[in-house]
């Protein structure tokens, strides 16, 4: 039976952070997945995770944090008990223009969670749409980005690469053994929940997860199973649905 985590990002805009954890466990998480938001307090955050009973096994942390303060992530990941931490995001304004600049920051990521690795820690990178949308010459960035990483992990947003317009089957079956976590979501039909940004709740978009988890679990090296959604109106619906819908599949 797969046990659930949740990015605690999901819930960033129904604060206090305790009272969102007690939400989750009680709707059956047994996980949660750590952002910059939450790390500010690390006793009280290891306090309120202890109360709870739930592991914040997997956490984001921004590519600068990583290369400023690599010791300061890693005293962050081991107090929490993090076993796999991702890189989530690259701005536009920072993104490369070709090929060779994709690899070259697929081996500056790389170099970023050596500390990390090093002490036992999974490190790799969290995916958006970007990274699927061919560049002038036709290549993939996120082809680049693991030719110039060959070691990194990959946290994969299944939604942002349907989103990017490419087929996540094909990349489950290409990429799959560097797959250590993928965040579940779902991406409404056009039109529809438009207030929270063409998201929806797992199981009531128009993602096919039961195939999709099927594909994952047979064909990926994936132990972090995250639910996620970027702009909830309502963040305990969003929790409890997707739980009760992924828990069937």
């Amino acid at each position: 039976m797969t046990e659930f985590s949740y990015q605690l990002y999901s819930s960033r805009e129904f604060p206090p952070l305790p009272e969102t954890l007690r939400m989750l466990e009680r709707l059956g998480y047994a996980e949660v997945e750590g952002h910059a938001g939450v790390y500010g307090d690390l006793d009280a955050l290891k306090s309120v995770l202890a109360e709870t009973g739930l592991s914040m096994t997997s956490g984001h942390f921004a590519l600068d944090t990583l290369e400023r303060d690599s010791s300061h992530v890693l005293e962050i990941a081991q107090a929490t008990g993090m076993k796999a931490v991702y890189c989530p995001f690259l701005a536009p304004d920072q993104r490369p223009a070709d090929a060779a600049g994709y690899a070259r920051f697929g081996e500056r990521l790389q170099r970023a969670g050596e500390a990390l690795v090093t002490n036992g820690i999974t490190f790799g990178w969290h995916n958006h749409d970007f990274e699927f949308r061919p560049l002038a010459d036709g290549t993939v960035p996120l082809a680049e980005i693991f030719k110039g990483g060959p070691e990194l992990s990959w946290e994969a947003d299944i939604a942002w690469i349907v989103r990017g317009g490419a087929d996540p089957f094909e990349w489950i079956d290409r990429h799959g053994e560097r797959i250590s976590a993928i965040h579940i979501k779902d991406i409404a039909p056009e039109g529809a929940c438009v207030d929270e940004d063409g998201w929806a709740d797992v199981g009531t978009g128009i993602m096919d997860w039961k195939a999709l988890l099927d594909a994952i679990r047979r064909k990926t090296n994936a132990r972090f199973f995250i639910m996620e959604h970027d702009k909830p109106n309502d963040h305990e619906r969003f929790a409890r649905r997707s739980i009760e819908n992924a828990s069937r599949y």
